[in-house]
């Protein structure tokens, strides 16, 4: 498999993404559904936005490991959140997280007036190998 980042302005880099992602020869395509703070019971979670990020980046680690791929090979990644303000304070524990698997994703940052129950946050991505 081989990845290329394209990206014509560096101001991206700041932001831990890429402008687009071109991936050629792949063996696998894993289309995840958005990972929240969903327990393994199917609670969802009424925490504060920190504690729901930390728990749909560790759904969405679980799952795509699970599968047998890797979170390294995240080239898609789009956050639904409902309030990007709330988002905003914890986004470096997101940015910690991509950082620590080398992920160069495209993303998409969507504000939505509401998620399932009483979610704030949700992860959804497409991973290769």
């Amino acid at each position: 498999m081989e990845i290329r980042n394209i990206n014509p302005w560096k101001w991206q880099d700041a932001r831990s993404y890429s402008q687009a992602v071109e991936v050629k020869h792949v063996e696998g395509t894993l289309y995840c559904s958005g990972q929240a703070a969903i327990d393994a019971d199917g609670t969802s979670s009424n925490a504060d936005m920190e504690s729901q990020l930390m728990q749909a980046i560790q759904n969405l680690e679980q799952l795509i490991g699970e599968a047998g791929y890797e979170c390294k090979n995240i080239v898609r990644l789009n956050i639904y959140t409902t309030s990007t303000a709330e988002l905003w304070p914890n986004f470096p524990i997101l940015q910690d997280w991509i950082a620590k698997h080398g992920v160069k994703q495209a993303v998409t940052l969507l504000e939505v007036k509401s998620l399932f129950e009483t979610l704030k946050i949700e992860l959804e991505a497409t991973v290769v190998k």
